[in-house]
């Protein structure tokens, strides 16, 4: 396995999903930090500039991912962010980065659903950092 020399920062408030995600990524290469709550993740921004960025949406409050995203473009405005979540299976509410309005308030480079193959989100954090 390569080392890729960059940090993934991956954020959930499911410690199971957490650790599945870490271990994902850290196959694809990357060095992996983890944070299972907005809080925690805020902290960690603060400190470390991540190379990418893997929010889920939904943790201590129902826009954390939003938030987090908003502070890391904000701080760090070359950094990719990807929201991974389940909010339209758990909801039904659905949300995208397809309109200059969604891209407006949602400040993240991509949205997808959790679920995803792995194969399709290293093929998808590689477009991002231009790997």
């Amino acid at each position: 396995m390569q080392t890729l020399n960059k940090t993934a920062l991956i954020v959930d408030d499911d410690i199971d999903y957490l650790s599945q995600m870490k271990m994902t990524v850290s196959n694809f290469g990357f060095n992996v930090i983890t944070a299972n709550s907005q809080k925690e993740a805020e902290e960690i921004i603060l400190k470390n500039k991540p190379d990418i960025a893997i929010l889920d949406l939904m943790m201590e409050n129902q826009d954390s991912g939003f938030v987090l995203s908003y502070m890391l473009k904000k701080k760090y405005p070359d950094v990719p962010v990807i929201i991974a979540t389940a909010v339209t299976a758990e909801t039904g509410f659905m949300f995208g980065l397809n309109t200059a309005e969604e891209k407006q308030w949602i400040k993240a480079d991509l949205y997808l659903e959790k679920g995803l193959r792995a194969d399709q989100l290293q093929k998808e954090m590689f477009k991002l950092l231009k790997i």
